[in-house]
């Protein structure tokens, strides 16, 4: 079953939560209204799931992409998984990697019976071979690579004194140096080709303090690394930037919970709940030459949850 195309119809109206968000083809029944006739789920997340993907307008044509965190864990829509099919609808050609193959698989399936082109690969991107063998792969199935699109990433939830230090090196292996070595890999490429566009996923944990001690020293630590890089890459004309989601809902915090979930949507001051479709479009927008003058920012997706006090 392919994921539902958005070009089909209108879908339900504004200020509820996309169906699929907590899950790929779980619908949930609609909840008891309160006096004004809303529905419980009101300002969830924006438009429905069948309204998410975009109109595919070609912004991507002719580009080549990798993906890295292409699957997801467990049903449900990722950051990865979203953006992927996003550069898809919008003409790109995309190499779908992640180190369990069967989720990337599952991500090129959606693709390809939506009519778009898409390999899987697996990769441990926390390895320098595996990095090199993954832009190989992409240039050997497409003949070349203009966008990495930098998305893997674990969570840490633990303050200073409760993170032990294997927890620490693992954090910052895989949320900062996957990208320095993603990204070293490909940038020969991309300087064949002319230039390209790199977009490394961070979060908002980088940008205000609260715990999560490992996890937001390493996303800050992407954003830095995208600063140094950009300036670096620029005279070669390959644009580096980062992505910083709020409290997106996606599989990596279903276990979270309902009660934990609905604090998350209304912290923020738009009072909707974020899903991957909203990253996706950033990375479309980060990957699209309509970005062509912007690098070395942080563009924030987050509903406003950074301009607030705690």
């Amino acid at each position: 079953m392919g994921w539902p195309d958005p070009r089909g119809g209108p879908g339900p109206p504004a200020g509820r939560r996309h169906p699929g968000a907590g899950g790929c083809n779980k619908q949930r029944p609609p909840g008891p209204t309160d006096a004004a006739g809303r529905d419980d789920r009101r300002a969830r997340g924006g438009r429905a799931l069948t309204e998410a993907g975009g109109s595919g307008r070609g912004r991507l044509a002719g580009k080549v992409a990798i993906v890295t965190g292409a699957g997801s864990r467990g049903p449900g829509l990722g950051n990865g998984k979203a953006a992927a099919i996003l550069f898809a609808r919008e003409g790109a050609r995309i190499l779908c990697v992640d180190r369990e193959v069967e989720r990337a698989e599952e991500t090129v399936a959606l693709i390809r019976a939506e009519g778009g082109q898409a390999v899987a690969h697996a990769a441990d991107v926390t390895r320098a071979a595996d990095c090199d063998a993954m832009v190989g792969a992409a240039v050997g199935a497409f003949g070349g690579l203009d966008v990495l699109h930098n998305n893997v990433g674990i969570e840490s939830r633990k303050d200073l004194l409760d993170t032990p230090e294997d927890e620490w090196d693992e954090v910052l292996r895989v949320d900062l140096t996957s990208m320095f070595l993603a990204t070293r890999s490909a940038v020969p490429r991309m300087i064949a080709r002319g230039g390209g566009a790199v977009i490394c996923v961070s979060s908002v944990a980088a940008l205000r303090g609260h715990g999560r001690t490992a996890y937001a020293a390493a996303k800050a630590g992407v954003i830095g690394f995208v600063r140094s890089v950009a300036v670096q890459l620029g005279p070669q004309g390959i644009r580096v930037n980062a992505i910083a989601p709020g409290t997106v809902w996606t599989p990596m915090v279903e276990s979270l919970g309902e009660e934990a979930r609905e604090r998350r949507r209304r912290a923020a001051p738009l009072g909707t709940e974020g899903t991957g479709w909203d990253v996706g479009w950033g990375a479309v927008y980060l990957a699209s030459d309509e970005a062509r003058w912007v690098t070395g920012q942080t563009l924030v997706i987050d509903a406003g949850l950074t301009l607030t006090t705690r």
